[in-house]
């Protein structure tokens, strides 16, 4: 059995201060949960788009192993905006691999859009990156990943350590099932600090301030030969000023 390294949790109030000094931070799922707050239930409703996702067709390593959709929001205080559907694109300096590439993957479901928890999520981690670096407009993505080992290994981050050219990115793990690895590792963008654990708890959630750090996750394999496991991820990103490769973004 591959170990667990336990992840380093902070109360929710203490997670801007970590952000600023560590450059992440680490929040429990009860707290997640009482921060929101979201029921359980509610939790549950909403992982059920998880299982509709299709594959990503833009993968160079030609790997089947990942399954995503897509949605672009701004967020204005307490105003939440969805944005027409658009093309993911990051520059080759944040992604080596997938860089360059406008990749329209599907959108988000309309029943995912539909729960009453989305905005309620989207806007509680805007409150952070707010406290964190000041309110205005924020420009989110929002990414729905299951990474799974249809080709016997799954690889969450194929790009390696890694920035996203953004102001934060949030983590939210919902699900592991019959998998060993998924190991998350951050690191210092400027020196050489970093630390290592494992998110394992149904939404925990991982805060980056992406100026400050690189992150990656190791490969994920089934816990038997021959079997089949997932990694289920709900990924957010905050950046100020417009979306990467989007000049006209007021």
């Amino acid at each position: 059995m591959t170990p667990l390294f336990q992840p380093p949790y902070v109360l929710v109030d203490e997670a801007v201060e970590a952000l600023r000094r560590q450059g992440f931070a680490l929040i429990s799922a009860a707290d997640v949960r009482q921060w929101l707050p979201a029921r359980a239930d509610e939790l549950d409703v909403l992982h059920r788009g998880w299982s509709d996702l299709p594959s990503d067709a833009y993968l160079r390593d030609g790997g089947r192993y990942r399954r995503r959709r897509y949605g672009c929001f701004v967020q204005r205080g307490t105003e939440l905006q969805q944005m027409p559907h658009r093309a993911h694109w990051q520059p080759l300096e944040y992604n080596a691999l997938h860089g360059g590439m406008r990749r329209w993957f599907e959108p988000l479901l309309p029943q995912t859009l539909a729960q009453a928890l989305w905005p309620r999520l989207l806007l509680r981690v805007g409150e952070l990156v707010s406290a964190l670096h000041g309110e205005q407009p924020w420009y989110i993505e929002a990414h729905t990943f299951r990474i799974d080992t249809t080709d016997g290994i799954g690889r969450p981050t194929p790009e390696g350590a890694h920035r996203d050219g953004v102001d934060l990115v949030a983590v939210f793990m919902l699900e592991r099932s019959n998998i060993k690895g998924g190991e998350s590792r951050v690191f210092e963008a400027d020196g050489p600090s970093g630390q290592r654990f494992t998110l394992s708890q149904p939404w925990s959630l991982l805060l980056l301030d992406d100026a400050r750090v690189i992150h990656e996750s190791t490969p994920i394999q089934p816990l038997q030969a021959g079997g089949f496991g997932w990694r289920d991820t709900l990924v957010l990103t905050y950046r100020r000023g417009g979306f990467q490769g989007d000049e006209d973004a007021v």
